[in-house]
């Protein structure tokens, strides 16, 4: 064993490391409640877990080569796989393949790989590369050039459509400006103008994102329509009430009144079936996952690593805030998952990298401290 691998055995962030494993055990065992559904003959359960199980399996691969590579390299290679992220997006109208309504997917033979989720890691990295270089706060020159590179790769996404991936671009992206700073006139002016721009969005919006959003402001208007995913998932969560009905014993979930149980709606089936003392469980879990993201962060020994694992918080913060409350209909429907516990396959490869990239920052700070 080399002595880089000594060093990484002894400073691995093992709180980070446990809380991951943690959360996706707790996803797997809630994908295989939400693969089941009640039928006369028994119950019957579909592969989704056992799938999600493997595509953890090839991501904790992945985890272990991000951790060993120095991540420091990431930044020569940050320009390259952006432009290849890019035209991964551009092949998907091309030669895309269409699941649910949507072309988002490439069929690579033996699974299907959604370039979207490739896009997130490279905007992570050619936004720490541009964002880390300099000190002082943006200026509208800075700004402007950052936002057009993050709005290639976004506005691709939102054109599949795949509106709450192309979000989560720039989310992250935002994340990473204002994790930089913004001087103190342009923050002052893009808090005017934005919210007076915002309602604008409205027009280019497509007919069934319009009604998402109306079915938000109004989820009564049409219960057996647009707003059925929303009802539903406030009956099972409200169902579950303290301590939930039990392991397997959801009645919402295992009859199939919840709609896509084991995508955006994932947590439903948790807290129908550990009630609002497990989703506290759950939700603390994710803060204390957070708060290790964020410490390393704050402890980074160069500012592309200070700013590639402040761009790894955000993409998480992003996703858990916005799936929760789109569950407890407090925000629109925009089919953004949930960490570790919605079923995705590219998505979980995607996620352990990334936190195999935040463990290798915070083991490096050790060998900088020395060298």
């Amino acid at each position: 064993m080399s002595f880089i691998d000594r060093r990484v055995l002894l400073h691995i962030n093992w709180a980070l490391l446990g809380l991951t494993l943690l959360i996706f055990g707790m996803g797997v065992l809630n994908l295989y409640s939400a693969s089941g559904f009640r039928l006369e003959s028994g119950v019957a359960v579909n592969p989704y877990y056992q799938k999600q199980l493997a595509w953890g399996l090839i991501g904790m691969g992945g985890m272990l080569v991000c951790i060993f590579l120095d991540y420091r390299h990431l930044k020569t290679l940050a320009w390259p796989l952006f432009w290849l992220s890019v035209g991964l997006l551009i092949c998907v109208p091309l030669f895309g393949k269409t699941i649910y309504g949507a072309r988002r997917w490439l069929d690579l033979g033996f699974f299907n790989f959604q370039p979207s989720e490739a896009a997130k890691i490279s905007m992570l990295l050619i936004g720490a590369k541009l964002l880390s270089k300099g000190q002082r706060p943006l200026d509208w020159i800075g700004l402007i050039g950052v936002t057009l590179v993050g709005c290639i790769p976004a506005g691709l996404i939102i054109l599949q459509p795949d509106l709450g991936s192309g979000l989560s671009v720039l989310m992250l992206l935002g994340g990473l400006i204002l994790y930089r700073g913004l001087q103190s006139q342009v923050l002052k002016t893009l808090f005017i103008t934005v919210p007076l721009l915002l309602p604008l969005s409205w027009f280019f919006l497509h007919d069934y994102q319009k009604q998402r959003i109306l079915t938000f402001l109004n989820p009564g208007s049409d219960p057996l329509g647009s707003g059925y995913h929303i009802l539903q998932s406030q009956i099972a969560i409200g169902s579950g009430r303290m301590w939930g009905k039990g392991f397997l014993a959801g009645t919402q979930s295992q009859l199939r009144f919840l709609p896509e149980k084991h995508t955006d709606f994932a947590v439903a089936v948790f807290g129908e079936e550990w009630g609002f003392a497990g989703c506290i469980i759950l939700l603390s879990l994710f803060c204390l996952f957070l708060y290790q993201i964020f410490l390393t962060a704050q402890e980074a020994k160069d500012r592309f690593g200070s700013f590639l694992a402040a761009g790894v918080f955000f993409y998480f913060f992003w996703q858990v805030l916005i799936n929760m409350g789109m569950v407890l209909g407090l925000m629109p429907v925009v089919g953004i998952p949930l960490p570790f516990i919605s079923y995705g396959g590219s998505a979980m490869v995607v996620n352990l990298c990334l936190i195999g990239v935040v463990m290798n920052v915070s083991m490096r700070r050790f060998v900088f401290k020395r060298s």
